[in-house]
């Protein structure tokens, strides 16, 4: 049997004292207020008493808890550094790992999904897991044609976990919002309900890895495992060795850094463009920096790991996206929002002023002015700020616009992105990366043509 707390009397009770130590918290809070302390200082212990706790219990779990604390963990950057500092560490510690399930559940799995003489299959089989994420575990091996590989093991009830810790997380949704500033909790809690069959679906992952390593085998900057074997609860690829992105957040030289961030970027862009497939879980624990790019050994390659969550754009990323980006740059207030009607971003029923929405856009956009721009903790604070604050023009705004479904997913891989970038500190190129494969962004592009295209699929 796992380890996985499954039980729904053991799983409720860890995450029901959450939104009760919210109110014990706020309560704190007010008193704090009565004696005359600041509200901006009361505020700010509030919110590092709530994520120590958040996400004490969050790594305590795996499922649905762990799987909302790794998409949370990539917006730390949004935090004020007195807050974010304290419990980076645990966030960083979410990103790569999770406590084990017992050896004799793992040989359990492989026997029932391999047969009983699975052991034959490797020349070597690590019992000790190389690596713990939300719905499984990673154990390292030798393939009977004496590939390293990596062998993926879903834990026993899984499912059933994801669903329910992330119902559980929606119910006080409102209550963690003001944990991470600007970003809405509630969409992306839903947003990973959506996603739950696909995550537990190995067959589909193996498909877009597949897809992946065949396109970006030989790449220069992109390297994909490719996969080896693949059945019910179990996926085997290929071994990547490689420094993981957590490492280089915290330790990372600029070279290091810098490199990080432009094959991360260009991975977000080209990858749809080149598979139809965008890669949906940009968190640090599913990427790598290996040796041996275009310059050399001591030039640096991206790996990447992980395939259980894509978007599928057959046509590449949408048209629009890229159009609306330029014209914004081109300081072009009514066709820009001329194309967010067209496109759903703001709905029928509602009249925005053209010169505020493009006022709301242009901070937000600015990484892609520059010929290059160098991604940082207080930028990403600053808009966060910008657009969490209710007092805020930007806050009113955004209130008012509309996320198509079409686009929930690639806002939010996006949104992620950008997080990781913050968080390494990137200098980054981006406006050569969208030139390069964005639809859209170039000004050849037929406005015209680009509307009559169907949204992308959600």
């Amino acid at each position: 049997m796992s380890d996985l707390p499954r039980k729904a009397v053991t799983r409720t009770a860890k995450l029901a004292a959450l939104p009760l130590g919210f109110a014990g918290r706020a309560t704190w809070g007010l008193g704090k207020r009565i004696v005359g302390e600041s509200a901006e200082l009361v505020g700010r212990e509030l919110q590092q008493r709530t994520a120590d706790q958040l996400f004490k219990v969050l790594g305590e779990l795996k499922g649905g808890a762990m799987k909302f604390g790794q998409a949370l963990s990539v917006f730390e950057s949004a935090l004020p550094e007195e807050v974010a500092g304290p419990y980076r560490a645990a966030l960083t510690k979410l990103q790569e790992a999770a406590p084990p399930m017992p050896t004799r559940t793992v040989h359990a799995v492989l026997e029932k999904r391999l047969g009983q003489d699975w052991q034959e299959l490797f020349l070597e089989f690590e019992d000790k897991p190389s690596a713990a994420a939300s719905i499984g575990q990673v154990h390292r091996g030798v393939w009977r044609d004496g590939r390293e590989v990596a062998v993926k093991v879903q834990y026993p009830g899984a499912g059933e976990a994801l669903l329910s810790d992330l119902n559980q997380l929606s119910r006080f949704a409102r209550l963690l919002g003001p944990l991470i500033p600007g970003v809405d909790i509630k969409p992306l809690i839903s947003e990973l309900k959506d996603r739950v069959s696909e995550e537990l679906d190995y067959g589909l992952e193996a498909q877009a890895q597949r897809a992946h390593a065949e396109e970006f085998a030989g790449d220069p900057d992109v390297v994909v495992p490719d996969v080896v074997h693949q059945c019910d609860q179990v996926l085997i690829t290929e071994w990547m060795d490689g420094i993981p992105m957590s490492e280089v957040i915290a330790d990372g030289t600029r070279e290091q850094r810098d490199r990080a961030g432009q094959l991360l970027a260009r991975f977000l862009f080209s990858g749809p463009a080149r598979t139809g497939l965008l890669h949906a879980d940009p968190h640090p624990g599913n990427f790598r920096l290996l040796p041996g790019g275009p310059e050399g050994e001591d030039d640096w390659r991206l790996g990447v790991l992980d395939f259980g969550t894509v978007d599928r754009l057959p046509g590449g990323l949408p048209t629009p996206i890229g159009i609306s980006l330029r014209m914004t740059l081109d300081g072009e207030a009514d066709a820009v929002y001329e194309l967010l009607r067209a496109e759903g971003f703001v709905k029928e029923s509602i009249e925005l002023d053209p010169d505020a929405v493009l006022d709301y856009l242009l901070p937000i956009i600015e990484p892609a002015q520059a010929e290059e721009f160098t991604f940082t903790r207080s930028w990403m604070r600053s808009q966060a700020t910008r657009i969490g604050d209710p007092r805020s023009p930007a806050y009113q705004l955004a209130k008012q616009l509309n996320l198509p479904p079409a686009y929930l997913l690639i806002h939010r891989v996006t949104l992620s992105t950008i997080g990781v970038l913050c968080q390494l500190g990137s200098t980054v190129r981006l406006r050569e990366e969208l030139e390069e494969w964005l639809p859209g962004f170039l000004p050849e592009e037929d406005l015209e043509e680009a509307l009559e295209e169907p949204a992308a699929e959600a």
